[in-house]
C-alpha cells in the first residue's frame, strides 16, 4: 500500500472516530495530550515508591501490629517518598483540573486533584506536628489507584481506535475500473456505483458490488469471522475490504465509500467509543458535584481541627473551663479535657 492510500484510511478511521464521538468529546477532552506509555510509567513507579510509604506507615503498624525497624531518618521515608509521589505522578491529575476550572468544567480531575492537595496538606501538617495525623500513605495510595485506573482507561481507548485503523487498512488504495476492453487504475474516491471493477486473484475487494462474471474463492474472515473461503460466481454478492484468490472476479460496484458494510461496521466501533465518552460526561458532572461538596467538607474539617486546637490551647490556660464549653467528638462523646482526647481521630470521625 502506498503513502497516499495510507493516509486515505487513517483519514477515513479518523472520520469515523470523530463521528461516533464529536458529542461527548467537543464537551470536554479529558485525555488530551496523555498517552498509554506515559500513564503506565507513572503507575509503575509510583506504586513502587507507595509500598515503603505504606509500609512505614504508623497507621498500618497499629492496624496489622508490626513494628518496622528504625534508623536515622527512617521518620521521613513517608514524606519524601510521598512528596516525590505527588509530584511525579499528581501533577497531571492537577493539570487537567486547572484545564477543567479554566473551562468552567469541574470533572473528574478537579475530584482527583481536591483529593491528593487535600491529603497533602494534612499531610504536611501532621508532619510539621500541627495536627496528629498521619496520612502520607493514603496520598500515595490515592495517587497510585488513580493512575492504575487512568492507565487502563487510556488502554482501553487506544485499542478502539486501533480497532478502527486495522478496518480502515483492509480497503486497497486503488482498484481496477473496467474501460471498455481497458483497465485503468484509479483511487478508491473515484469510484462511482454502477462501475465495473477488476479483482484479479489475492486483491482486495475495493467496493460493495454484484459479481458479474468469473469465479473465485473469496476470505471472508475479516468481515464474518468465518475462516473458510467462501465460492463467489455470477449474481454473488462480495464485500469490499474481502480477498479473492482462485480466480479472478468482474464486479459492479452497488456501494462506495460509507455505504460500505465496512464502514458500517467503523461506525460501530465509533459508536461504542462514543457511549463510553457518553458516560465519562456523566461521570465529570457528577464529579463537579461531589467537588463542590467535597469543598465545602474540606473546609469545615479545616475549621473544626483549628477549633478544636483553640479550645485545647484555652483548656491548658484554663484548667477549671466548665465541660459544657469544651468542644466534644460527636461520634464517641469525649471531652476535649480528656488529655487521651484525639483531635484528628475526632474529627475524621465528625467529617464522616
Amino acid at each position: 500500500m502506498d503513502v497516499k492510500g495510507r493516509h486515505d484510511h487513517m483519514q477515513m478511521a479518523d472520520q469515523h472516530i470523530r463521528h461516533g464521538s464529536a458529542p461527548a468529546a467537543g464537551a470536554h477532552n479529558l485525555h488530551a495530550g496523555h498517552s498509554v506509555a506515559m500513564f503506565g510509567d507513572k503507575f509503575w513507579l509510583s506504586l513502587a515508591l507507595t509500598i515503603p510509604v505504606v509500609f512505614w506507615s504508623t497507621d498500618i503498624q497499629h492496624w496489622l501490629g508490626y513494628t518496622v525497624p528504625t534508623f536515622p531518618g527512617s521518620k521521613f521515608i513517608p514524606p519524601i517518598l510521598g512528596t516525590i509521589v505527588f509530584v511525579y505522578g499528581g501533577l497531571v491529575f492537577i493539570r487537567g483540573a486547572w484545564a477543567e476550572l479554566a473551562n468552567h468544567q469541574p470533572g473528574m480531575m478537579t475530584l482527583i486533584s481536591l483529593g491528593i492537595i487535600a491529603a497533602l496538606g494534612t499531610s504536611v501538617a501532621g508532619t510539621f506536628g500541627l495536627f496528629d495525623i498521619d496520612v502520607w500513605w493514603e496520598l500515595t495510595s490515592l495517587i497510585t489507584i488513580m493512575l492504575l485506573g487512568h492507565w487502563l482507561e487510556m488502554r482501553a481507548i487506544s485499542q478502539a481506535r486501533g480497532a478502527i485503523n486495522t478496518l480502515a487498512a483492509l480497503l486497497p488504495s486503488t482498484a481496477e475500473r473496467v474501460k471498455g476492453a481497458d483497465t485503468e487504475t484509479v483511487p478508491l474516491s473515484e469510484l462511482r456505483v454502477g462501475d465495473i471493477v477488476l479483482v484479479r486473484p489475492g486483491a482486495r475487494v475495493p467496493a460493495d458490488g454484484i459479481v458479474l462474471e468469473g469465479t473465485a474463492d473469496v476470505d471472508e474472515s475479516m468481515i464474518s469471522g468465518e475462516s473458510k473461503p467462501v465460492g463467489k460466481g455470477a449474481g454473488a454478492k462480495v464485500i469490499a475490504g474481502t480477498v479473492t484468490s482462485r480466480g479472478s472476479l468482474r464486479v459492479r460496484v452497488a456501494a462506495v465509500g460509507d455505504q460500505t458494510a465496512l464502514s458500517g461496521i467503523m461506525r460501530l466501533v465509533a459508536a461504542a467509543q462514543a457511549s463510553d465518552s457518553r458516560a465519562q460526561a456523566l461521570a465529570d458532572r457528577a464529579a463537579a458535584i461531589l467537588f463542590l461538596r467535597g469543598s465545602r467538607g474540606w473546609r469545615d474539617h479545616v475549621h473544626l481541627l483549628v477549633d478544636l486546637r483553640r479550645q485545647r490551647a484555652r483548656l491548658d490556660s484554663n484548667g477549671d473551663s466548665p465541660d459544657h464549653c469544651l468542644p466534644a467528638c460527636p461520634r464517641t462523646g469525649d471531652s476535649a479535657r480528656n488529655r487521651n482526647f484525639d483531635i484528628a481521630r475526632c474529627s475524621k470521625r465528625a467529617s464522616c
